[in-house]
């Protein structure tokens, strides 16, 4: 069982001292009937996601062939109180079983010999937190998910049977209908992993996650951010990231477009500047809807590559997750250069996406390979939703060639 002992009992410390201040705050003449009413107002959710994983993988260097099967659940139970004098709290527990376990999860028995597939079983503390609402601000001490734009640097990495969630302190304020700010403090991350992973199951530092969103009209929106990292142990993570984002709508056509800077942080062992540049454009069809993008995780004279430690990286470059590390991995420090193409439709009801990727290196011309990714998904009385999702990765000068099968079905209720 994945507990996390200390980070979260200071998670639960720190939400106990921000109750306690909120409580004394209260105007005096609350009673036990609004609490009650509180009580009353708290939501009860179960959830469950089944999904079959199976990965073929060329072996490397003339090694055997590597594949896994996996079929794993799991179930969630998610509580959140009604709020009193602006206060609620939430509580979300997972556990995640595998009914076949053909398959790796990175523990610390993995040879390197088994396709991995990083779904641990585990019962897990996903979220325990305590919420104060008051007009426009909002604050949430303790153990928490935080999600920021497309997740391309702040994410929950949803994909996976166990989410990564953050111990801090949140502070969101509406400013007005236009100008929201978030910022958080963290000083954990418990990521995807087991508590006996070969990778550590969460990551602990003094972590500063600030972003600001501007909406020009119902059209455009801009943002800025800023990700200050610097980690106990993984310092070669630690970084400073500035950025900016819009995103915009002309008609039919649409853009999206992010750039940022990053440089290293903390007690990086490696002095380091490198740059990152998306930029989207689409166009919603009658029947499709089409889009062509550009992604770029610059290197510094392959010293280093602009790193996203925090991201839901399952969503970018391919789901065959064949480049999940570029500021840390030795065979990706040249950086990234993404360029795809996405096919979105409906068709009686069912959601069908194909994207096609053509991966480069950023810097030493390197070929890595293609990649195709492919979906269909289906929703039933709002409560139920199959997915089956395809990915085949071609490997030219980076790793080997890849496919993995999912099929899911998720129910909430």
């Amino acid at each position: 069982m994945k507990t996390n002992t200390k980070t979260l009992s200071l998670s639960l410390i720190s939400s106990a001292i921000l109750a306690s201040v909120a409580f004394n705050s209260a105007a005096a003449g609350n009673n036990n009937a609004s609490f009650s009413e509180a009580l009353a107002d708290s939501k009860v959710n179960v959830s469950f996601r089944a999904r079959y994983e199976g990965v073929d993988q060329d072996g490397a260097n003339g090694a055997s062939d590597k594949d896994a099967t996996a079929l794993t659940l799991k179930s969630r139970l998610t509580v959140k109180t009604g709020a009193y004098n602006g206060l609620s709290l939430g509580v979300e527990v997972d556990n995640v079983t595998a009914l076949v376990d053909d398959y790796n999860d990175l523990t610390l028995d993995y040879s390197g010999s088994d396709a991995v597939v990083a779904d641990p079983e585990i019962t897990d503390v996903n979220q325990a937190f305590l919420q104060y609402k008051t007009g426009k601000f909002t604050a949430t001490a303790g153990r928490q998910r935080v999600l920021h734009n497309n997740q391309r640097f702040v994410g929950g990495v949803g994909w996976r049977q166990n989410e990564q969630t953050y111990d801090g302190y949140r502070f969101q304020y509406k400013a007005s209908d236009s100008l929201t700010l978030d910022y958080s403090y963290i000083y954990n991350a418990n990521r995807i992993f087991a508590a006996d992973s070969k990778k550590a199951d969460n990551l602990s530092g003094d972590f500063h996650l600030a972003t600001a969103n501007y909406k020009v009209n119902k059209s455009h929106k801009v943002g800025a951010f800023a990700y200050l990292l610097d980690f106990d142990k993984a310092h070669a993570m630690s970084s400073s990231t500035y950025g900016a984002l819009y995103n915009g709508k002309f008609d039919a056509i649409f853009v999206n477009a992010s750039v940022a800077t990053q440089s290293d942080n903390g007690d990086n062992p490696v002095s380091y500047d490198a740059s990152y540049l998306n930029a989207e454009i689409g166009a919603k069809l009658e029947n499709f809807t089409v889009l062509g993008g550009y992604e770029v995780l610059g290197s510094d004279d392959g010293k280093a590559a602009f790193s996203t430690p925090f991201a839901t990286l399952h969503k970018f470059q391919g789901f065959a997750d064949s480049f999940l590390g570029t500021g840390s991995s030795a065979g990706l420090k040249n950086g990234v250069e993404d360029t795809y193409v996405t096919v979105k439709t409906k068709l009686s009801g069912i959601g069908l996406s194909a994207t096609f990727h053509d991966l480069t290196s950023d810097e030493g011309s390197i070929d890595y390979g293609t990649e195709l990714d492919i979906a269909a998904s289906y929703t039933i009385a709002n409560k139920y939703k199959l997915l089956v999702k395809y990915a085949d990765y071609s490997a030219d000068d980076l790793g080997t060639d890849t496919s993995k099968l999912w099929i899911q079905l998720a129910a909430k209720f």
